[in-house]
This record gives C-alpha cells, sequence and structure tokens, in this order.
C-alpha cells in the first residue's frame, strides 16, 4: 500500500494548529462535497480529506502518525507499517468502529483500525455519571522478561493539545509488573489507570499490549522460543552434548546428533516460554568452521583435502532431504 502524507492533503503546515487544520478541513469540504461539488473526481477527494482530518483533528492520532513520518517516509511509496510504529502512545478508546471507517484507505486501518472501547453511561436523576475511558498502549518487553516475570518501570506517551493548539506529547510513568509467560498481544490490565470518570463514576482502565523487542539471539513464536545454536564441524559430525544459555540465565545441555547438518531443527520440549502448557525450544543447527587464518586449522583442512579428495559436496547435499528452519 502507498504512504499518505496527510499535511500534504489538508494543504497544511506540519506545526499547523488545530484550528488551521480545522480551518483547512472546511474549506476544502466545501470544494469537494459531491452534494455541491462541480469536481470530477468530488467524491474520491472529499474521502481523501476526511480521512486526513480524522487523523489530524486528533492529538493521538496526530501524535503517532508524527512519530512515522519522522522516519523519512514520502508519500505515494510502497510502505508497510513497522511493528513497533506505535509502541509507548497511550490512547484513549474513542476512535472508529469499522464501519465507520470503512471507506477509508487500507493505509488508515492498517495504522489505526483497532482503535475502539467501550464506555458505560448512567443517569441517576439530573445528575450524569460516566465510567471514565478505558485507555491502551502497546510497550515494548524483553524476552528475558516475559521468561523470568519482573516489575518494570514503563514510559507511556499522552498527546494532547497545549493552549495554542499545537500537539505535544506529555511522559507518564508507571510500575507495572509483568508476568511470568505473557505472550506477544496479551492484554496487562492496571485498573482505574485510564481515563477519569465522570460524576463520581470510577475512571477507566489502561491495558497494555504486549510485543517483545527486537532481540539479538532469540525469537518469540506463540509459547515456542527459537534460536540458532552454532556448532563445531566435530561436534556435529560426531554427535556431542553442548551447553545452551537460556534467557533466565539457566544452562539447558542439549544433544547434537551425529551427522547433523546446517540448518537442521532440534526441539526440545517444554522449554519454551513457561505456561499451561509451556512453550518448546528450537534451535536451529548452523555449523561453524575454524578459520583457515590459523595454521592448525589450514594443516587439517590440507589433509582432509588429500584423504577425501572423492568427496563431493554437492553431490552430497543434493542427495540429503532439505530441512528448513
Amino acid at each position: 500500500m502507498e504512504f499518505k502524507d496527510y499535511y500534504q492533503t489538508l494543504g497544511v503546515a506540519r506545526d499547523a494548529t488545530a484550528e488551521q487544520i480545522k480551518k483547512a478541513y472546511r474549506s476544502l469540504a466545501r470544494k469537494y462535497h459531491p452534494d455541491v461539488s462541480k469536481e470530477p473526481d468530488a467524491e474520491r477527494r472529499m474521502k481523501e480529506v476526511n480521512e486526513a482530518y480524522a487523523v489530524l483533528s486528533d492529538p493521538e492520532k496526530r501524535a503517532a502518525y508524527d512519530a512515522l513520518l519522522a522516519r523519512g517516509h514520502h508519500p505515494g511509496e510502497e510502505f508497510r507499517p513497522p511493528p513497533d510504529w506505535d509502541a509507548g502512545f497511550e490512547f484513549s478508546s474513542h476512535g472508529f468502529e469499522d464501519a465507520a471507517a470503512a471507506d477509508f484507505s487500507d493505509f488508515f486501518a492498517e495504522l489505526f483500525g483497532r482503535m475502539g472501547g467501550r464506555r458505560g453511561a448512567e443517569r441517576f436523576g439530573e445528575r450524569f455519571r460516566a465510567r471514565g475511558e478505558d485507555h491502551h498502549a502497546k510497550v515494548l518487553l524483553d524476552i528475558e522478561d516475559a521468561f523470568r516475570g519482573a516489575r518494570r518501570t514503563i514510559s507511556l506517551r499522552v498527546p494532547k493539545l497545549d493552549a495554542n493548539g499545537r500537539v505535544i506529547v506529555e511522559t507518564r510513568t508507571l510500575e507495572v509488573q509483568i508476568p511470568r509467560g505473557v505472550r506477544e498481544g496479551q492484554l496487562i490490565r492496571l485498573a482505574g489507570q485510564g481515563g477519569p470518570g465522570t460524576g463520581g463514576a470510577p475512571p477507566g482502565d489502561l491495558f497494555l499490549e504486549v510485543h517483545f523487542a527486537p532481540h539479538p539471539r532469540w525469537r518469540v513464536d506463540g509459547r515456542d522460543l527459537v534460536t540458532e545454536l552454532p556448532v563445531a564441524p566435530w561436534e556435529a559430525a560426531l554427535g556431542a552434548v553442548v551447553p545452551v544459555e537460556l534467557p533466565d540465565g539457566s544452562t539447558l545441555r542439549v544433544r547434537i546428533p551425529a551427522g547433523a547438518q546446517s540448518g537442521r531443527r532440534l526441539t526440545v520440549r517444554g522449554r519454551g516460554l513457561p505456561s499451561t502448557p509451556p512453550g518448546d525450544l528450537d534451535l536451529i543447527l548452523r555449523v561453524v568452521l575454524p578459520s583457515a587464518d590459523d595454521p592448525r586449522a589450514r594443516r587439517l583442512y590440507e589433509t582432509m583435502a588429500r584423504e577425501l579428495s572423492d568427496f563431493d559436496a554437492r553431490r552430497a547435499a543434493s542427495a540429503q532431504p532439505s530441512e528448513q528452519p
């Protein structure tokens, strides 16, 4: 899908105030509204204007969109949102239901389509009581925290309008207990940390949607942990028992079968993320050769080249079943 520049669509500067954005929207709506416009593409242009205004008139959506723009994206370029593009922003529940956003583009749906929530309200005599809105934020956690459980300080960015109608981002900090075995996409509920209630009604809740920060070694697949396990050529050829350090700092000893090749997957049941049932540990073997810059290794390679001159690596590889990581 194509990246959209909503500021360009409305013809406003990126530091435009809320009032300037509203003025630009009203001007374009008079020009392109299908009921009055004589422009041949009025309906399409009006949809684009409505979509841009839906984002830029909302401080929360605008702040997250501005952060995405700051990464250097350009209108019309092929675009897929990074998985962490909105991490750390606190969003209130008000937003667009699927039906209301049906006329908007795939770009909008991909970025903002999941926003929504619930809010309870009731009237007692002449006094209106409304429970506070539930808020939502995506947070990036370390895989080690999910493996062990932890208490972490989490900072959230809270977009608001200042007195001049420009978006500012305030920060609030929370102490959060990360449950052991938390999974990708799981919600951690912080009761009473959402929007304030009115008329004496209770505040809403804050839901933290868990995602894992990129890790140099580990990847999470549901409840399973996946990693690459480097082995020496003799360990792969002859078989061996090698240590594997887990995210909680403990060490597991794993048997490498004789004749193992690079790319082979070894599965250790029940040693993935702790859960009920626990996930598995998937180890993808990678045979690492000693460098021929080492004179000892060079002599051994030269001996193998002489003694195993009839070995054809290409033919041997084609005869082995392929193992996909």
